[in-house]
């Protein structure tokens, strides 16, 4: 054991040697390491943030939810044109479902519409993630609150013009000034601010509920009608636990055709969206993402062990003198084997270790300036020091072998 400590410690210092004595040819061969591992770690980094937001994101939903309207989620065989075609859902056929599923835990109407200003006195805020949503959004997408409460069914049946504001909305209009009370304007109309929401920070798309404010669904139907071409409504279902997923989608598509009127053999003009294929197709992406990050630092990590190799293959010629007088002197083939194994190990791990250290330094100027965490993760780091040796262990094998084949005799001759 003593031995290869030893080993390994006059390894690191041949390594180090070759370090400062061949500082442009040692930097050029260990930048094809450094940029592999670099981007390797930078694509998993990145992917790995990006992954735990938009978990930490869903987590309030179930993933069973439905979004019931006439887009989808994912690819359809439905030519473009005619799902263009497809009805809007209605506020009518929400009432209808919500009383004609019971296996619906929870049911609410939502509007997609266009961002918007939002002002307070002299002061305004653009483009405003506007939400009109009915009063069971908050029990489907559960909203922490600084201070205040989301409005009841009475304000939302009746169209209140009553607003919940995010964070960051709520201090930029109202900088320390309580907000609940105060009047603000929004499509050109007075709302009451009723509530405030915990800062969520930045969204998966970009969206956050911290730009965002809750308005009653009806408060904007009354104003613009149903038939609104800026506008997509949306029906959210959250399931009762426990149920059959393909059954309750199957209920859901009866109930709506029927009231539809559509006949049998009539395709759905409709789309039963479930959350959990949208994360699903996520996933996708997500794992598209890893491969492709792969493939890229994979040339780059080829490029980098050829040069590693190369740097072992000169040393191992500068060096040939030194190899015959330690095997004269006794040492053995795996001693000088792994010596240098143990020097193109150590060659790699450093490249390595700046690749993963520049990810690691980026990471925290992006968190800092985008306000999106940016998680380098220890079994990420682990993995770009695994990768760095094996890189190693490759590019050094053929130049540590030929290094122990020497015969000493040859070696001190041609080293003289």
């Amino acid at each position: 054991m003593l031995v290869y400590l030893r080993l390994l410690k006059e390894s690191f210092g041949f390594a180090m040697n070759a370090l400062r004595n061949n500082k442009l040819r040692t930097l050029l061969s260990l930048l094809g390491v450094t940029i592999g591992i670099f981007s390797i770690i930078a694509v998993l980094a990145a992917v790995d943030s990006l992954d735990r937001k938009i978990k930490k994101d869903l987590s309030s939903l179930d993933k069973n939810t439905i979004y019931l309207f006439k887009g989808s989620f994912g690819p359809s065989t439905i030519p473009r044109w005619k799902r263009d075609q497809f009805p809007q859902v209605t506020y009518t056929e929400y009432e209808y479902l919500k009383n004609a599923l019971p296996d619906a835990q929870e049911m609410c109407y939502q509007l997609f519409v266009q961002t918007e200003i939002l002002k307070y006195d002299a002061k305004s805020v653009s483009s405003v993630n506007v939400v009109p949503v009915s009063h069971e959004f908050i029990d489907i997408q559960g909203l922490e609150f600084a201070e205040g409460r989301f409005y009841n069914e009475a304000e939302s049946n009746s169209g209140a013009a009553v607003l919940v504001i995010g964070d960051e909305l709520a201090n930029s209009l109202f900088e320390n000034a309580d907000p609940i009370g105060k009047q603000v304007r929004l499509y050109g109309q007075r709302f009451i601010v009723i509530g405030v929401l915990k800062k969520q920070g930045a969204g998966m798309f970009g969206d956050s509920n911290d730009t965002s404010v809750f308005i009653p669904v009806n408060f904007l139907r009354r104003m613009y009608g149903d038939n609104n071409d800026s506008m997509t409504p949306v029906i959210v279902i959250k399931p009762q636990k426990g149920i059959d997923m393909d059954a309750f989608k199957a209920q859901i598509s009866q109930k709506l055709r029927n009231l539809r009127g559509l006949k049998t053999g009539e395709i759905d003009n409709f789309f039963i969206n479930v959350l959990s294929g949208f994360t699903d197709l996520l996933d996708g992406i997500i794992a598209n993402m890893n491969i492709g990050g792969w493939i890229i630092a994979g040339f780059s990590l080829l490029v980098g062990g050829f040069g590693v190799a190369n740097i072992m293959f000169v040393s191992v010629k500068e060096r040939t003198n030194l190899i015959g007088i330690q095997k004269s002197l006794g040492a053995k083939n795996r001693f000088i084997l792994f010596q240098f194994l143990f020097e193109a190990v150590i060659l790699c791990l450093i490249g390595g270790l700046i690749g993963i250290l520049l990810v690691w330094l980026i990471a925290m100027g992006l968190t800092k300036l985008l306000d999106f965490e940016f998680v380098l993760s220890f079994s990420n780091i682990m993995l770009g020091s695994g990768l760095a040796i094996l890189i190693g262990l490759i590019a050094g094998i053929l130049p540590a072998i030929s290094a122990s084949k020497l015969d000493p005799v040859e070696a001190i001759r041609s080293g003289m």
